[in-house]
């Protein structure tokens, strides 16, 4: 099979069984839910025309919400809901729900899927016949039989179109999931923006458009059969649904039945590469005495709620994110005082541990071509402030929200003519190409030797460290077995060896799980 596939084929396919999986699941529940919620709404919206303008109103509302913002939103519900349950009960430790993973997910594709159900089921029965309500009411039939057994099965048609519609559109949002920790066929795709995988899109793509056109035919024949009084059909449509409904339970059952006798450490990786191959490090360090599972794709906050909430065991971060977002310090360069300030408040703070540094550090840096430094006269981002008004600016999507953009105006007094938002691994190339004249860069990234960009220095610090330090979750820090299996990795991976890493997966196309293989390698070696 891989040598007719090809490697990277072969890659992708043997993830396929889990991400389906995923997606199918998350999918069928909240496609399920939307409907329990959504027909009540929508007869209750046929019934008056004030409850149907407030719940038309409000579905409405909810579908113009781009939805990475409304999976936000969910996540801050999620943390007040904590928040206040530790407040009421004393025991904000033991918050009951989970701020990544399975049930924003599921949160924010009920909302989204409400709409086109509830409308569809109000517009049917507002299209029934008046003759026969009448003739319903002339048998005696109660208003509740006539709308069981005559108002629905007219309207049913109407019904059967929207849940199709809500099940396409569920199925393509569910990829956002990966975001949030909830695997999917997202993983494909956000895995393919850092390396620029066209087989993984092309996996992630047609696999979601394969579900989807799957679903909304079983719908389709459902539909058709209930309209007909086929029960063939309704059967045949019911035992598709259901199979669907089975893969995408199958491998999470498989997956845990495998792991009976194994306890479960669930590690977290940020939105990067760097972050994907210490992740699969962390994995395969763990893998001998725990059932290890990864999460990727986690936003700075996210990873971070989630630690707190021992939804992940532990991941790697930077002290300048830390720093500046957790801590809401101002920047200083003493790295050592910034590590041990941390460590001991995030400890009293949380009881989150710093195990400790890996022994590199990924600072934020300015970066330019050289025949921009050369034409502006650009040595120091101080030289910056003289020519600013006149250049572009791109960084990854957080960086303008975050203290350092702040702090780096505030030092230097920047003001650039315009301000660009882009993958982070789209930046280099958009830098060396002409489309952006400033670029905020990764120190530890080999992509800014392989465009020939000049750092600019920071004179005035204004940038702090960035050293990679590893974060146990509290319940983590309390395993013993756990620490013993990664404290050999603090202090154990010098820049030159990260960078290497990085460049196997940025540059060569190498997986994170095949360079954290090498990693590890070398690593034991080195003892």
């Amino acid at each position: 099979m891989r040598e007719w596939l090809g490697d990277n084929a072969a890659r992708q396919l043997e993830r396929l069984p889990a991400l389906f999986g995923e997606h199918v699941l998350v999918t069928a529940i909240a496609l399920a839910l939307a409907v329990v919620v959504s027909l009540p709404l929508g007869v209750l919206a046929a019934r008056r025309p004030v409850p149907r303008a407030v719940v038309l109103g409000l579905a409405s509302v909810i579908q113009t919400i781009p939805a990475v913002a409304l999976l936000v939103l969910i996540l801050v519900a999620v943390g007040a809901a904590n928040a206040a349950w530790g407040l009421l009960t004393g025991a904000a430790d033991a918050a009951p729900l989970r701020a990544i993973g399975l049930l924003p997910t599921v949160t924010a594709l009920t909302l989204y899927a409400i709409l086109p159900i509830a409308r569809n089921t109000a517009t049917g029965l507002l299209h029934v016949d008046p003759d026969e309500r009448e003739a319903a009411r002339g048998i005696g039939m109660t208003p509740g039989q006539a709308l069981k057994r005559v108002e629905l099965p007219l309207a049913a048609p109407h019904i059967a179109g929207g849940v199709r519609t809500a099940a396409v559109w569920t199925v393509g949002m569910a990829t956002l999931s990966t975001l949030i920790g909830q695997p999917s066929l997202g993983n494909y795709i956000f895995d393919a923006l850092q390396n620029r995988n066209v087989v993984a899109v092309l996996f992630g793509c047609v696999s979601a458009a394969v579900l989807a056109v799957a679903v909304d035919q079983a719908l389709g024949l459902l539909g058709r059969g209930i309209t007909g009084r086929s029960g063939r059909r309704v059967a045949a449509a019911a035992l598709l649904l259901a199979a669907m409904a089975a893969g995408g339970i199958a491998p999470r059952a498989a997956a845990l039945l495998a792991g009976t006798q194994k306890p479960r450490v669930v590690v977290g990786a940020k939105t990067f590469n760097e972050s994907y191959v210490l992740a699969e490090l962390f994995a395969h360090r763990l893998a001998g005495p725990f059932r290890v599972t990864t999460k990727r794709g986690l936003g700075s906050a996210v990873a971070f709620e989630a630690l707190k909430r021992d939804e992940i065991a532990c991941y790697v971060d930077y002290t300048g994110t830390i720093w500046a977002t957790v801590l809401g310090r101002d920047p200083i360069g003493d790295k050592r005082r910034m590590r041990e300030t941390i460590g001991r408040e995030l400890e009293k703070r949380h009881g989150i541990r710093v195990l400790g540094g890996l022994g590199f550090e990924n600072a934020y840096a300015l970066a330019v071509r050289p025949d921009v430094a050369e034409r502006r006269g650009l040595e120091s981002i101080g030289d910056l402030a003289a020519v600013a008004g006149e250049l572009s600016i791109a960084a990854d999507p957080e960086f303008f929200g975050r203290a350092e953009w702040r702090d780096l105006q505030s030092a230097y007094g920047l003001d650039f003519d315009e301000r660009v938002t882009m993958q982070s691994t789209l930046l280099y190339r958009a830098a060396a190409e002409g489309e952006v004249d400033v670029i905020t860069a990764y120190t530890s990234d080999p992509r800014i030797v392989e465009h020939n960009l000049r750092v600019l220095t920071d004179p005035e610090a204004a940038l702090p460290p960035y050293e990679a330090v590893i974060l146990l979750s509290p319940e983590a820090a309390a395993r013993p077995r756990l620490v013993e299996r990664l404290e050999p990795l603090v202090g154990a991976i010098d820049l030159a060896t990260m960078r290497a890493a990085n460049r196997m997966v940025d540059l060569e196309g190498r997986t994170p799980a095949a360079v954290a293989e090498w990693l590890a390698e070398r690593l034991g070696r080195s003892k």
